[in-house]
């Protein structure tokens, strides 16, 4: 029988997304059919609009393709397998939801499973369209709609008391500085970190390394108001990174170099320096989305490990409801992340004030799911 619902539908690289009326398909037998409640706006979003956002070993996304991956909602309808969430349940997106049956899945490395593709969920496909041609589906999930269907491993249910308009921020930057710090740096209590690049991400960074009991977090950026940010969410010190001296004075606050350098910009001038800032033995762990083709140069010695991090190393099932946990215990900062809330209609103005480089984390919201979520939640 299906549903419909309006959702942003980008059909041109470049252009502007167009809000249309979709229709969704019923969801299959392990699958979820949610009403999205809020949406944050990523990095990833804008790059998918420009058309410069690929899956290593894939390619680029097909279009037409309704964007947004960062998601919170509530369970309309379940498929006849599906026993982990059932109606009404309050839900975070997960977009590495994976088979759940091939290696890399059993390893925990749900990114790597061989049914990711872009533009289709691991069953294959996609459920939405418009006037009977396909719509493709971001991330396992699209999340700029009323409604969408992913997998059943694509939910992770969280209790009702968490807003969901700060829930979504977990399903993508806030999990990506999480997993960076914690499963891949596995910084430990003591040590010193360097985060280059305090947006969205970056300060996920700086406050789980400061969970994490690192002893010295240094922050460094463009601009007196994301370094005056940087300390509200823990940095011990900030420096200016339009300062050709930056990465020298790294090396006066922590004699020889920090212990973790986290690259939250990506390109391959900002790499090498947070490589040139990390001490001999040291990690260097770049968490930005570098642009397809770039590559950087580094010297064999001294000897430093240099790995990628972020969001395709979380482990959603239990990283997800322990930041829930942290929140609502006072934490973990989702709150101060928000600088605004904005329907899903204005999506492209949204979209044209990340391109503009505007500090903080904007929410699209389907008020009416929201309202109804916030009733239930108490």
């Amino acid at each position: 029988m299906g549903t419909s619902g309006t959702a942003a539908v980008l059909r041109h690289p470049r252009e502007r997304l167009l809000l249309e009326e979709v229709e969704i398909a019923d969801p299959r037998e392990d699958e979820v059919l949610v009403a999205i409640a809020a949406s944050g706006v990523c990095a990833s979003d804008v790059h998918l609009a420009d058309g410069t956002l690929e899956i290593p070993g894939l390619g680029g996304y097909p279009l037409p393709i309704v964007p947004g991956h960062e998601a919170a909602g509530v369970v309309e309808q379940v498929g006849s397998a599906v026993r982990t969430v059932q109606p009404g349940d309050h839900v975070i997106i997960n977009i590495y939801p994976g088979c759940g049956r091939c290696r890399p899945c059993v390893l925990g490395r749900a990114a790597e499973c061989s049914e990711v593709r872009p533009g289709a969920l691991p069953g294959g496909g996609s459920r939405l369209t418009s006037n009977g041609a396909t719509v493709h589906q971001m991330s396992s999930c699209s999340s700029f709609a009323e409604r969408t269907v992913v997998p059943q491993r694509g939910c992770v249910k969280i209790p009702p008391e968490m807003p969901l308009d700060r829930a979504c921020l977990i399903g993508c930057g806030v999990a990506t500085g999480f997993a960076a710090v914690f499963h891949v740096a596995d910084v430990r209590p003591g040590d010193s970190v360097l985060v280059l690049g305090v947006g969205g991400v970056g300060l996920n960074v700086v406050q789980s390394a400061v969970l994490a009991g690192a002893r010295t977090v240094v922050a460094v950026d463009l601009g007196a108001t994301r370094l005056d940010k940087a300390k509200e969410f823990g940095a011990t010190h900030v420096l200016d990174a339009s300062s050709a001296t930056w990465t020298t004075a790294v090396r006066e606050i922590v004699a020889g170099g920090v212990d973790h350098g986290f690259e939250v910009v990506s390109t391959p001038t900002t790499v090498r320096q947070v490589y040139d800032a990390t001490r001999d033995g040291g990690m260097v762990t770049v968490v930005g989305l570098a642009p397809p083709g770039s590559t950087v140069a580094l010297p064999t010695v001294p000897s430093k490990t240099f790995t990628r991090g972020g969001l395709r190393w979380a482990r959603p099932a239990s990283d997800f409801r322990a930041l829930v946990d942290l929140y609502l215990a006072g934490r973990f900062k989702l709150d101060e992340l928000v600088t605004d809330e904005r329907p899903m209609r204005e999506v492209n103005e949204v979209m044209d004030s990340m391109r503009r480089g505007l500090p903080g984390r904007t929410i699209l919201t389907n008020e009416e799911v929201l309202l109804n979520s916030r009733a239930r939640g108490g």
